[in-house]
């Protein structure tokens, strides 16, 4: 890849206390290769090397009492006015947070489809909300449980980014049938031993109708959104019967 197409490339700034975490998972398969050959970028902002004071600190007791520890507003606006200065200040800030409003398919496309991505990952008990507030992060969410930090609910937000950007995962159109692409479940998935512990492949995937394939992958995304993701089923039925 040329060096022009690089410094086009989509972005990834990581803001947290452990940059040592990154690039993870990121590094291997599709998206390791994609990072090697600038498809995309990644970079870490470690936020504790902006605190002054010779212990390092990033934290302190919350407001009103109660357990924990937060992480301070000015240090960490000072990470975030570091990144944004050497990224041109042109990238969406996402702090993610059980609260935040969920990570759905279709804002991951939308950030696929942007320049990158800056990601706060808080630990402790959270950020203070001034600085999410002066900053205008938006919250989102990788679902309705607490991790012990950001960072792994970073590496999902970004992972499901990075397969989307064109050539990463080697056919454009593999992921148009997967969950979520058109507010359906995935169907499920076979191929060889056409056999196996007396389990069978289902024959229309062996017939070679490509009709009839079609046709029954659409009836098991269906029944399998049905009974088990009602909210989706609701919301894609409502949508087919306006057509």
């Amino acid at each position: 890849m040329s060096e022009d197409a690089k410094t086009k490339s989509w972005r990834a700034v990581a803001l947290t206390l452990f940059p040592d975490m990154f690039p993870g998972s990121l590094g291997q398969s599709l998206a390791g290769r994609a990072l090697e050959d600038g498809r995309w970028s990644l970079e870490t902002v470690d936020i504790r090397s902006f605190a002054s004071d010779k212990h390092r600190t990033v934290d302190d007791t919350p407001s009103g009492g109660g357990a924990g520890m937060v992480m301070r507003p000015d240090i960490v606006d000072l990470a975030i006015q570091d990144a944004k200065t050497k990224n041109g200040g042109g990238l969406p800030l996402v702090y993610l947070t059980p609260r935040g409003r969920p990570l759905t398919q279709m804002r991951v496309r939308e950030l696929a489809e942007g320049p990158g991505v800056m990601v706060l990952c808080g630990r402790y008990e959270g950020v203070d909300q001034r600085v999410l507030d002066a900053r205008d992060a938006e919250e989102i969410s990788v679902g309705d449980y607490v991790l012990s930090g950001g960072e792994v609910a970073a590496l999902v937000l970004m992972d499901a980014c990075v397969r989307l950007i064109p050539g990463v995962m080697g056919s454009d159109t593999s992921h148009t049938e997967e969950s979520f692409e058109e507010g359906l479940l995935e169907y499920p998935h076979f191929t060889r031993p056409t056999e196996w512990q007396g389990r069978q492949v289902p024959e229309v995937l062996l017939s070679g109708h490509h009709g009839n394939i079609r046709a029954w992958r659409r009836e098991q995304a269906e029944a399998i959104t049905r009974e088990r993701r009602p909210d989706l089923w609701q919301a894609y039925a409502a949508k087919r019967d306006e057509k």
